[in-house]
């Protein structure tokens, strides 16, 4: 059994109040951090951003509003398909403004990245081993 659960998609950052273009979003789940998604967003070969979510926020951000902070998750209809609104503000420019980005993914295939990802440690049955963390912690690793 494949211990991971990764899918990359073609996802759409939003530039400027209409405009979109396409880039690669790169979804991963390790068990042994069960609460976190980590989605890696590239173009042509190039990182752009990594980021680690709650995997409960982004289940929850297909159906509802979620987010207060530097991640926000809203479902939005756009045509006859559904998608996953991602908000993210990053570091402070010098002018006292944020970066800002906007990314576009289907709800659907995020939903079924999500859904394997439940096939391997259900809601409920996340173990953390705080004893492991905290003894590295510890020992200076």
């Amino acid at each position: 059994m494949n211990s991971f659960v990764h899918k990359t998609l073609v996802v759409e950052l939003q530039a400027g109040d209409a405009d979109r273009f396409p880039v690669l979003a790169h979804l991963s789940y390790d068990p042994s951090d069960p609460f976190a998604v980590t989605i890696v967003f590239s173009h042509d070969g190039r990182v752009l951003a990594r980021w680690q979510l709650d995997r409960e926020m982004v289940t929850e951000g297909l159906t509802r509003p979620v987010g207060l902070g530097d991640v926000r998750l809203r479902p939005e209809s756009r045509g006859v398909g559904r998608e996953l609104r991602m908000e993210f503000l990053g570091e402070a420019h010098a002018d006292g403004g944020r970066h800002h980005a906007v990314v576009f993914a289907w709800a659907e295939t995020v939903g079924e990245f999500l859904h394997e990802t439940r096939r391997l440690v259900a809601p409920g049955c996340e173990e953390v081993r705080v004893d492991d963390f905290l003894a590295d912690v510890l020992a200076g690793s």
